[in-house]
């Protein structure tokens, strides 16, 4: 018999107290923590641009009682999106955090970026979180910026689930999307439910666990389902689709493996069970399916986030240098364990000033205790401790394992510090971020605006990790490099508005690199006598190349004793600081091997300081000397256009310098994948938009530096005005 199922008992008491609920919610109110760790899960919502992460983060808010109404992305009204430029634009550009509570779990959800510009905050949000949910469109299945993110979970070794949105949509195809997680991602899918119809037609879900198919209401905007039988033209594919689930789960679980090969009855548990150990171990992904816009789906990913993702608890213990000993020692999620935290975003707030976000990896700290910063070697006092809730916070007395907080109070630390307790340090791993591809040139429109405008750059470079301000040595021209053109016009529009400040912006500029081509030897010989004590250091370096992506790698090759170990360290940092200058047009220099075979020095006379600036000799004396080029940052484009306006736009790339790497077809529309200079693709969408009448969409990331030929080299070169023509 059909019957009305409730979303869930807390959903519920959300409908039946709903007044009561939203007075709490409209008075700040935040859930108490739950005391076990196992009742906690800090998720991150990722995708590429347009799959619907903030939507469905709006009907999981809605859902889970957090708000009382839901807020559309179309509408500017949704609650993750709060920044100004966001709503009027309709994309996530600033990684938001917010909690809620589902079946007894506190679930902390950060949601991220689609657009590449921003893929510092999903690099970020990735470090310390420790599940995620990939939404996909089903529409345009696994998209470039889907790949971005799923690697860098990959690094982060960070388990997931799949959530196959938009099966609403006109050309949405569920299987298709599974195919393309298998090519692109090399994802090992657990399908766990199957959409009924797709496009106008899709009509609920099937519940491959359960082998029932749910039929959402819309009059309740979905908060309401009725759980029937499968219908007869779904059955046939639908037990297809189970015997793969239990066939896939059997290789993670024995007592699965041994029921399924004697056919006895695997409990709805044990399947629970088996999905949670594959997804814990991040080696399979359960797939979900529905469509956030229209209200389906998202309570049984919910449930799969509180079922399948891990808690604090079953997260490994993170592992630590200590600065001072220099031992690596383990920090485990306990509030019994020395305090550890990893300061991993900085946000200016305009009331309560700068915010650093933390997650609490061990141990525990209240509010106006101090903690040292490893980095710096010093302390800093934790003036305030709040809970975030998208841009609105909530005081409470401490921080404790599993909880992702912002600290008010903090002046010396940055993003990828650590906190730790003072008698106690440990240094935990950095977050790392991509290098800036594109500068533009800005400066005050008055006086009066010069002082506000440096102290603004400061305050969003200190924000934003991908966002770099320089002087250019040679036109005094204050520059600042960031992601993309989005990512500029972003700070431009962020400057006037947030800021107040009047400024002029030029056009874009491609920032390339410099690296060398042969294998040198450099040897120095500093000295100096100025009155008193001289300096002297001598240094014999071989420079070579290094694998692309590696920047800088450095070796000691000297015999012990040759010279003391404190003039290693200021040789190396005197290496990395001539990279920041190369010979050709002052560009940095990048993928760079040095090799320090020999040295010497006096008793009397030598310095870290002289060592420094011999390394610094050392390194730009080999970069002239070893056939330096010009490298230039290469960019994967992807195309989704209709056939008839194909050959125009390859025969566009082609003029743009593109390298076609594939194409094909994805429903009715052909798909192009190239990789093309930054240089050439400044104004493409407007191109773009004119040659397919609007109809074609394109998406463009960072791929790597590469070397330019001669011909190239020699154009761009002329035109900064360093080579006579």
């Amino acid at each position: 018999m059909n019957h009305l199922l409730c979303v869930h008992e807390c959903v519920a008491s959300r409908v039946f107290n709903y007044t009561k609920m939203n007075d709490f919610v409209m008075n700040g109110f935040f859930m108490p923590k739950p005391k076990a760790l196992d009742k906690i899960r800090n998720i991150g919502i990722m995708a590429h641009i347009d799959a619907g992460k903030t939507t469905t983060t709006e009907r999981i808010l809605y859902y889970t009682g957090k708000v009382h109404r839901i807020g559309e992305v179309d509408d500017g009204a949704a609650t993750m999106d709060w920044m100004q430029q966001e709503r009027e634009r309709g994309i996530t550009i600033t990684s938001a955090a917010i909690s809620c509570m589902w079946n007894g779990c506190q679930i902390n959800i950060i949601d991220t970026p689609g657009h590449v510009d921003f893929t510092a905050e999903v690099e970020r949000s990735l470090r310390v979180l420790d599940g995620a949910v990939a939404v996909f469109c089903a529409v345009g299945g696994v998209e470039p910026q889907s790949e971005t993110v799923w690697l860098q979970a990959d690094r982060y070794n960070v388990p997931r689930l799949a959530f196959i949105n938009k099966m609403d949509r006109l050309g949405a195809d569920f299987y298709n999307a599974i195919e393309m997680m298998k090519d692109r991602l090399h994802a090992r899918p657990i399908i766990i439910e199957l959409p009924v119809g797709e496009g106008d037609d899709f009509a609920g879900i099937v519940d491959l666990i359960r082998m029932k198919m749910l039929r959402y209401d819309e009059e309740s905007l979905g908060a309401t389902w009725e759980e029937i039988d499968i219908a007869d033209n779904m059955l046939d594919k639908a037990q297809r689709y189970r015997n793969l689930l239990l066939e896939t789960i059997s290789d993670y679980d024995d007592t699965v493996l041994e029921k399924y090969l004697s056919g006895g009855d695997i409990q709805e548990h044990e399947i629970h069970t088996a999905i949670r150990k594959a997804t814990l171990d991040a080696r399979a992904v359960p797939v979900l399916c529905g469509a956030a816009v229209r209200n389906k789906g998202v309570q049984k990913l919910l449930d799969a986030i509180v079922n399948y993702l891990p808690a604090p608890s079953d997260i490994p213990p993170v592992k630590g240098e200590n600065p001072f000993t220099s031992k690596f020692e383990l920090r485990k999620p306990s509030d019994d364990e020395p305090f550890a935290a990893l300061a991993f975003k900085i946000q200016v707030d305009p009331y309560v000033g700068k915010l650093t976000f933390c997650r609490v990896y061990s141990g525990k700290i209240e509010a106006g205790e101090t903690a040292l910063n490893p980095r710096t070697k010093k302390k800093e006092r934790l003036g305030r401790i709040l809970l975030m809730s998208s841009n609105k916070q909530q005081d409470v007395k401490e921080a404790s394992a599993g909880d992702i907080v912002a600290v008010v109070g903090l002046r010396d630390t940055k993003t990828g510090d650590t906190l730790a307790d003072p008698k106690h340090p440990i240094l935990l791993e950095e977050v790392t971020f991509p290098v800036p591809v594109i500068a533009v040139a800005i400066e005050p429109k008055s006086k009066a605006d010069e002082e506000r405008l440096n102290n603004a750059l400061s305050a969003l470079a200190e924000e934003d990790p991908t966002f770099q301000v320089h002087v250019d040595g040679e036109t005094g021209q204050l520059l600042i490099s960031g992601m993309g053109e989005l990512h500029l016009e972003i700070i431009a529009d962020r400057l006037l508005r947030d800021f107040k400040v009047q400024a002029n912006v030029g056009k874009p500029m491609v920032t390339y690199r410099e690296t060398i081509t042969n294998r040198v030897r450099s040897e120095i010989r500093f000295e100096r006598q100025a009155g008193g004590k001289g300096q002297f250091a001598h240094v014999v370096v071989d420079v070579e190349p290094a694998n692309p992506g590696t920047k800088f790698e450095f070796q000691n090759h000297l015999e012990p004793g040759v010279l003391p170990r404190e003039f290693i360290k200021p040789i190396t940092d005197g290496l990395k600081e001539a990279m920041s200058s190369g010979a050709i047009a002052g560009y940095p220099v990048i993928d760079i091997k040095a090799t320090l075979i020999d040295a010497s020095y006096d008793d009397a006379e030598s310095s870290e300081l002289a060592f420094k600036i011999a390394g610094s000799m050392a390194l730009q004396d080999a970069v002239r000397k070893a056939n330096p080029v010009l490298m230039e940052p290469m960019m994967q484009l992807e195309v989704i256009t209709p056939e008839e306006y194909f050959g125009a736009i390859l025969s566009d790339l082609a003029g743009r310098r593109a390298s076609i790497e594939g194409h094909g077809k994805r429903g009715e529309n052909q798909t192009i994948s190239a990789s093309v200079p930054l240089a050439e693709m400044f104004g493409y969408a407007t191109s773009l938009r004119n040659m397919s009448q609007g109809r074609a969409i394109f998406s463009l990331q960072f791929s790597e530096y590469k070397v330019v030929s001669s011909e190239v080299s020699k154009k761009l070169l002329e035109g900064m005005g360093l080579l006579v023509a």
